[in-house]
């Protein structure tokens, strides 16, 4: 009689990936962090530059100061293996914001968030078994 875990039906965080795909993978999330910490400081110490996209949605400072916050959060989350995965999908609707506010206020500059968006996409989907591991051991926390 063969008995099966639940492990056998589906992958786990630690499944191997191959060396080119890890490396690129990396090579993502590093170029996404610096996006981010890029994006994210003029918003989060209030720089008066960034503050014009936030008004015109009558969001203004506060809500261009929480923004930067968590785009700040979110580039260094990108950079701790365990939480990759979960960063990269709280990153998706902050970017498809930032992807309706650009088309918005300035046009000619919306590929820089819809790329952006499409490689935390990316991301995201390379690192759900992670995202799928944390989530089995907050619940194991839990219990």
């Amino acid at each position: 009689m063969t008995t099966t875990s639940p492990s056998t039906h589906t992958r786990s965080a630690t499944h191997t990936r191959p060396v080119i795909g890890a490396i690129a993978l990396w090579t993502i999330q590093v170029l996404l962090a610096l996006i981010f910490v890029f994006m994210a400081l003029p918003k989060a110490f209030g720089n008066p530059i960034a503050v014009a996209p936030f008004e015109v949605i009558g969001l203004g400072i506060p809500g261009m100061v929480v923004v930067g916050w968590l785009e700040l959060a979110g580039a260094i989350a990108l950079l701790i293996p365990r939480l990759s995965g979960l960063a990269s999908i709280c990153q998706i609707p902050l970017m498809i914001g930032a992807t309706i506010l650009s088309t918005m206020v300035t046009p000619d500059l919306v590929a820089i968030p819809v790329i952006t968006l499409v490689l935390v996409c990316i991301v995201a989907w390379f690192r759900r078994f992670d995202t799928t591991a944390l989530i089995h051991t907050i619940r194991r926390w839990q219990a």
